[in-house]
């Protein structure tokens, strides 16, 4: 079998960019690649869920108050394992712990970085087949080296994020990353089991025809949201008609295709939830840093997401992102 030796793969793409800064550690291309293999597990677990025993409940509850399904636990613990087993991470903050863990090792505690992640972001798609994903994001530690971690190295706002990304498993397995040079986008091939790149340099189109918001919580959301919402079904782009709307009810999905179609996100408070649903930390200040580094913009209706400061590990937010050109325009909608 001939390989197309023009095609980097994901090892090959962060080696390559570190080229670029002789004194680079190499510890993030180490830690994205220990990501990367543990993307590459859950994978071929969610392609079989149907024929073992793995889908539905677990029967517990994570910290959240939500049902644990039984592959949220098996990725979660593939990711905890492979991080804590690298030289990359000293410790970990996930959507299901109750609190973060620091890897206290000698290796991990010189470890420069900590990781943030959601498992497996819609896992309530698991038992119907639909795509599901992974979220991670990755600090630069601010306690000193040579100690374990501590909970201030985890509550920082998402601007300080080194790098940021998440993985689609879907009709194709991707894995999308952003760092402060950019957002690239690798699929994994099944015939020689690596991440390859195969949508580099992704921008967000500044304009789209989509936006993904739950309506059957339409009356329940603040009075300025649902003129939105209006403005967007009355849309005429270009005598083209209104806006599509499009909600797959598993946000790595949604947002992965407003980020490469175009589009806008909405996930607004409702009456039931003042304070929003989605976790800060987890959700939001990832795919906020991704993005913006691509181009949108990302807010929780009042300020830029990435310049909240946290002060709980499980903190919940609102949260508006997508194309730059829908951002502005809903934000005139969202003034007091």
């Amino acid at each position: 079998m001939m390989v197309n030796r023009k095609i980097l793969t994901l090892d090959e793409f962060t080696i390559q960019q570190m080229r670029d800064f002789p004194h680079a550690t190499g510890e993030l291309a180490s830690l994205l690649r220990d990501i990367g293999l543990a993307a590459k597990r859950v994978n071929v677990e969610v392609n079989k869920a149907g024929l073992v025993d793995i889908l539905g409940d677990a029967g517990e509850v994570n910290v959240q108050g939500e049902d644990v399904k039984k592959l949220d636990v098996y990725a979660n613990n593939q990711f905890m394992g492979v991080l804590k087993h690298g030289i990359s991470c000293a410790g970990i903050g996930s959507e299901e712990l109750d609190d973060f863990i620091a890897f206290d090792d000698p290796v991990s505690n010189n470890s420069k970085y900590v990781c943030l992640f959601d498992p497996l972001d819609g896992s309530g798609n698991i038992d119907v087949n639909v795509s599901i994903g992974t979220i991670f994001s990755v600090y630069r530690r601010i306690t000193p080296k040579g100690q374990p971690v501590k909970r201030e190295d985890f509550l920082q706002p998402g601007i300080n994020q080194v790098a940021a990304g998440y993985i689609v498993y879907g009709s194709s397995t991707m894995m999308v990353y952003a760092s402060r040079r950019g957002v690239n986008g690798f699929t994994l091939d099944p015939s020689i089991g690596e991440f390859s790149l195969s949508h580099p340099d992704i921008k967000c189109p500044e304009f789209g025809k989509i936006y993904s918001v739950n309506h059957g919580n339409f009356f329940q959301y603040d009075q300025n949201v649902q003129d939105y919402i209006q403005q967007c079904q009355r849309k005429n782009i270009d005598n083209g008609g209104p806006y599509t709307q499009r909600y797959i009810g598993s946000m790595v999905s949604d947002v992965h295709r407003n980020l490469i179609k175009g589009g806008i996100f909405m996930y607004p408070a409702t009456k039931d939830k003042p304070g929003g649903k989605l976790r800060l930390l987890y959700e939001c200040n990832p795919f906020a840093f991704i993005i913006e580094v691509a181009g949108g913009k990302a807010t929780n209706g009042k300020e830029r997401i990435l310049e909240v400061i946290p002060e709980k590990l499980h903190q919940r937010s609102t949260l508006f992102i997508g194309s730059k050109g829908m951002m502005d325009e809903l934000e005139t909608f969202l003034k007091p």
